[in-house]
């Protein structure tokens, strides 16, 4: 009875009965649009601070600087080049089908979207932030990544004690974030319910209807890049077979598939990767957690499909120097999602604030994201996996 009243199974029931509001009450469903608008600041709300205190743990939490340079660089130079990778798959394969939004939509002025002038020296600027207090209030992610990454190197070197006060500090408040972010999973029915209801009634059921391109995408993009993309990776750098290597790990994979979150997946990832791929336990004890915390390469190209399908949605035409912030945007805000069910919602509103896309439009694919939550928890997991596999050859006993 207790997994029948699960949250996700409350959410896809909100998601159905937000459809049939907006189809039968529209004029009320409209009315409820606010507590969409609550759902959705109370994601913005812990985003930053949840982003910041996850990547300064992880890298805070290494013994020195000398084990960065060890395992801590080769580890983190993986989980963000494929994180790149998948991100740069997801935009091609979107940039190859070319969404069609639904006939006959309007949009109100609040829509109105503004392309800016692209160049490298903005681009370059937008990478280092001059005030990081006002970064963090106005929700910067890059700028708080890059501080945030900076700090925690910067804690390794100061003496034991220091160092003690300042991660414990750090991973309190990341514990506690994570502890928010739970309470407002949730309310994921409510908040889903009000707005799949607006979206329906405002658009129609149009925009339920057109997912399919969306879902198509998500799903070939996830295929390529944890088949071909990391397949590749397996083969060509750790000198395995991405095959035989599958069906040691699977158990793990499964537990990610049926869970959709990396962190539950964690102590299953653990001891398939130590006694069945004969990983070396502090390959995997540190890999594998770390992983679990900021390599999200399903999330992340999710992310940046979700991104252009939705600002196709609203009529937005996305410029090279857009999808080039999108790139970055998404590789970067994928590193603090917390690898919990959904936390990816968390993340991807800073995505769509980075190039002007309305939040509303989070609501038009959420009728499918648990669906797509446990395929692109998969890919996250199996990508750690790969990592492990990766790092273990190049680390000495």
């Amino acid at each position: 009875m207790k997994k029948l009243f699960s949250i996700e199974n409350l959410t896809v029931l909100g998601i159905i009965l937000g459809i049939a509001f907006g189809v039968f009450f529209k004029e009320q469903a409209l009315l409820i649009k606010p507590l969409g608008d609550a759902f959705l600041s109370a994601l913005k709300m812990i985003t930053i601070p949840l982003i910041f205190a996850s990547v300064f743990v992880s890298i805070a939490s290494l013994s020195s600087v000398n084990e960065i340079k060890d395992m801590g660089i080769k580890t983190i130079l993986y989980y963000f080049s494929t994180t790149a990778l998948a991100v740069a798959t997801g935009i091609i394969v979107v940039n190859l089908i070319h969404f069609s939004p639904p006939e006959g939509l309007t949009f109100s002025d609040e829509n109105v979207h503004i392309n800016k002038e692209f160049s490298f020296e903005s681009l370059i600027k937008s990478f280092i932030p001059s005030n990081i207090f006002q970064s963090l209030a106005e929700g910067k992610v890059l700028h708080v990544i890059i501080f945030s990454i900076l700090f925690a190197i910067s804690v390794l070197t100061l003496q034991q004690y220091k160092k003690d006060i300042i991660t414990n500090f750090f991973d309190g408040i990341n514990d506690s974030m994570l502890t928010i972010a739970k309470w407002i999973i949730n309310l994921s029915p409510l908040g889903v319910f009000a707005l799949v209801a607006y979206i329906v009634a405002e658009k129609g059921l149009s925009s339920i209807f057109s997912l399919w391109q969306y879902v198509l995408a998500v799903i070939v993009g996830l295929f390529i890049h944890a088949v071909v993309n990391l397949g590749l990776i397996a083969f060509l750098i750790g000198k395995v077979n991405p095959f035989k290597y599958f069906l040691q790990v699977k158990e793990a994979l499964l537990i990610a598939f049926s869970t959709s979150s990396s962190s539950a997946t964690l102590p299953v990832s653990m001891e398939v990767a130590e006694k069945k791929a004969g990983i070396k336990k502090k390959v995997a004890g540190f890999v594998l957690p770390l992983g679990a915390t900021i390599n999200m390469d399903g999330t992340a190209l999710y992310e940046a499909i979700a991104a252009m399908f939705v600002a196709s949605f609203y009529g937005i035409h996305l410029s090279i120097g857009e999808q080039i912030i999108i790139f970055f945007t998404a590789s970067l805000a994928a590193i603090g999602a917390a690898g919990i069910p959904s936390a990816g919602l968390v993340t991807m509103t800073l995505v769509f604030s980075a190039v002007g896309i309305p939040l509303e439009g989070i609501a038009l694919i959420l009728s499918v994201d648990r669906f797509l939550d446990m395929l692109r928890t998969t890919v996250n997991v199996w990508g750690d996996l790969i990592g492990a596999k990766i790092i273990d050859r190049f680390v000495k006993d």
